[in-house]
């Protein structure tokens, strides 16, 4: 249910960020976040085109879309949930929580419910160590987060229309 954009954005996105870092040493991350930040996600279309541009193999440039977890090769949902899995979150029920939210979401981390509503990641600190486990719900932090409350603050944003 995620929306794709459409070729002629993508390829304008594409353009716009190859021409703001042409010329530039080691050019491909600052252009894939670039292309992530105004689209959501690096469509699997542009891995080509970027090695292509840049002169790189295909397999290069696919290898660090895969191989960083901030890129994305599907459309976010409207919210993302991140649980962190840092030691200070791990020490106070981090994984448990992220095993809740994979059940109560029925999404692996790394995906989107079939609603396109939430994407579902795991990060390693979000800087909220005393108030572990920490949980970012868009662009909200919270600490000491239960079972129960990330249902409710997950159950708020779906309310929302977010």
């Amino acid at each position: 249910m995620s929306i794709e954009a459409p070729p002629a954005r993508v390829d304008e996105v594409v353009s716009q960020a190859l021409e703001a870092h042409s010329g530039s040493r080691g050019a491909l991350l600052p252009i894939l976040h670039a292309v992530q930040a105004e689209l959501g996600h690096v469509p699997p279309s542009v891995v080509p085109v970027l090695a292509d541009r840049l002169n790189l193999s295909t397999a290069e440039v696919h290898g660090v879309v895969t191989f960083y977890r901030d890129f994305r090769t599907t459309p976010p949902g409207r919210v993302t949930v991140r649980v962190c899995r840092a030691e200070a979150c791990q020490a106070v029920g981090g994984q448990a929580l992220l095993e809740h939210a994979v059940t109560s979401l029925g999404v692996a981390r790394g995906e989107t419910t079939p609603d396109g509503a939430v994407t579902l990641d795991e990060v390693f600190c979000l800087g909220n160590c005393a108030l572990g486990p920490a949980v970012q719900v868009g662009d909200r932090l919270h600490g000491r987060v239960t079972p129960a409350r990330l249902d409710a603050l997950i159950g708020q944003t779906r309310g929302l229309g977010r």
